[in-house]
């Protein structure tokens, strides 16, 4: 048997990340570093870390469960907590009282049943016939692999994707620091790939970053890809796969990256505790607003030039270009806020936070129109429904308590909770017309849900846990990115 640390640290590192920590993961990655290691992290599953530690818990409870000369102590064991199993005191006590009860036990004649072999193998029998049961139920649903169509090229994690607003290119950002342009629009098995790699300036030539790319959007016509990076930079790409702008004013990751409706500017938001608004024509920074007394994690443009900044310190401000200081500062959340969204409008502000809360927000007012309570854990993501005349204004939340919800916003109240998937929800996204909803897990599924009625109409479980969905502009076909490196597309048309 071999460990090494940089074994250990990547398992670590991976663990933040899949956990939602993704700032402690980057600190904790870069004091590590990570990106030198020779580890290849799409061959490592997701949960390995959890995985490993379960099987050690296993090892010791067989080890307090067996005598010194070999022979099992006949008696249940109750399931060891990581704290327990780490206490050499613990071991011994738990050790001792098994001894004493099989003792007991002997001396009466009463047979006890054990949780080691057979008695552990029907258990897990038990999980994998309900688990097998659950999965028939849904079988008329599941989208045949005829219709998915898997892109492999990324070399690690694909973090996001995003369809071109014009056309079936759909682009996709990864940690093995590219970016890719994938053309699906030739109904191919094997759609043609442009790989954007993102380099740096060292010695006097181009050479990979080796940062995740964590980003990216394109513009309102399809013409140019913006794409953030862990490398602190901001790029602007053409859909030939052409390196059209760097934009380097960040010291530090950027986290998120927006183009506004007209063209004319791209919004960045950074650990370095600022968001910058760029001139997309010119590459350079039209203003930097350092508002935030900590990490940058979410940006929403209201309009052409007014946005939304979120962050780590709980705070929410509202900034409009040539304005030194925030038009608006909205307070209320108890925790790190993960995201924000405009609704169609530009009326109304929604964010989501750790504290496990949603609110709705109005620019006519200091406190929260609505704070919305009912995950049990933190809420990772949000997204309106699109305008429609024929539907109400929903709201979808994402949150890692494996649930998906449905706000009536005007109601203030959750029209439909969707519980099918097994781990946290990354990611949602409503189609085009509103009537359904994509949700994306790291249970490595994608379901597809009616948004009227809160039924599941579509699943399809992919290789690896999904980071993101996202709708084409017909609303026919479905993009998720995984854990695993793969890019997968649905094909929903009949």
């Amino acid at each position: 048997m071999s460990i090494s640390s940089d074994e250990v640290n990547f398992l670590v590192y991976r663990y933040l990340q899949e956990s939602g920590f993704s700032h402690s993961a980057f600190t904790f990655g870069v004091e590590s570093h990570i990106s030198q290691s020779n580890i290849n992290g799409t061959l490592v599953p997701p949960a390995a870390l959890i995985s490993i530690i379960q099987k050690g818990l296993q090892y010791v409870e067989a080890e307090i469960s067996i005598n010194e000369d070999g022979t099992s102590i006949d008696r249940a064991l109750d399931s060891l907590s990581l704290i327990d199993a780490v206490v050499p005191d613990n071991i011994a006590l738990q050790k001792a009282e098994l001894q004493r009860q099989a003792q007991a036990n002997a001396q009466s004649g009463i047979k006890v049943e054990s949780n080691s072999a057979n008695g552990e193998e029907s258990n897990i029998n038990l999980i994998q016939a309900n688990h097998t049961e659950s999965m028939e139920c849904d079988t008329g649903l599941e989208i045949p692999a005829s219709k998915a169509t898997v892109l492999r090229g990324h070399e690690s994690e694909v973090f996001i994707c995003a369809w071109n607003p014009c056309t079936d290119l759909l682009a996709s950002g990864s940690g093995d620091s590219t970016a890719r342009i994938w053309n699906l629009a030739e109904n191919t098995s094997s759609p043609n790939q442009l790989v954007l790699r993102h380099c740096i300036r060292e010695g006097g030539q181009d050479v990979p970053s080796n940062k995740d790319v964590t980003s990216l959007d394109w513009n309102c016509d399809g013409s140019l890809l913006a794409t953030g990076s862990y490398d602190g930079f901001a790029r602007i790409w053409s859909t030939d796969g052409r390196l059209v702008s760097t934009l380097g004013q960040h010291k530090g990751p950027i986290f998120a990256l927006k183009w506004n409706k007209k063209g004319n500017y791209i919004l960045s938001a950074g650990v370095d505790k600022t968001t910058i608004i760029w001139d997309a024509q010119s590459g350079e920074c039209k203003q930097q607003f350092p508002f935030h007394q900590a990490p940058a994690l979410d940006v929403d443009w209201q309009n052409n030039t007014t946005f939304a900044s979120c962050s780590t310190d709980r705070c929410i401000h509202v900034c409009k270009l040539s304005c030194d200081r925030p038009i608006k500062t909205f307070q209320g959340h108890t925790n790190e806020v993960n995201a924000i969204k405009w609704d169609p409008s530009g009326n109304l502000l929604a964010s989501c936070s750790d504290d496990m809360t949603l609110k709705i927000w109005s620019m006519k007012q200091e406190s929260s129109v609505h704070d919305l309570q009912a995950h049990s854990k933190e809420i990772y993501t949000i997204k309106w429904s699109p305008n429609n005349p024929n539907t109400s204004l929903m709201l979808a939340s994402a949150s890692f308590d494996s649930t998906v919800r449905l706000w009536d916003v005007d109601r203030g109240i959750c029209i439909h909770t969707l519980t099918q998937h097994q781990e946290p929800v990354y990611s949602v996204a409503f189609s085009p017309d509103g009537k359904y909803l994509a949700s994306g897990s790291f249970d490595k599924c994608v379901h597809i849900w009616s948004t009227q009625t809160g039924s599941l109409v579509h699943s399809y479980r992919g290789t690896g846990g999904i980071f993101e969905v996202c709708w084409n502009s017909r609303g026919d076909k479905v993009g998720a990115s995984a854990s695993d490196g793969s890019v997968c597309v649905l094909d929903l048309r009949k």
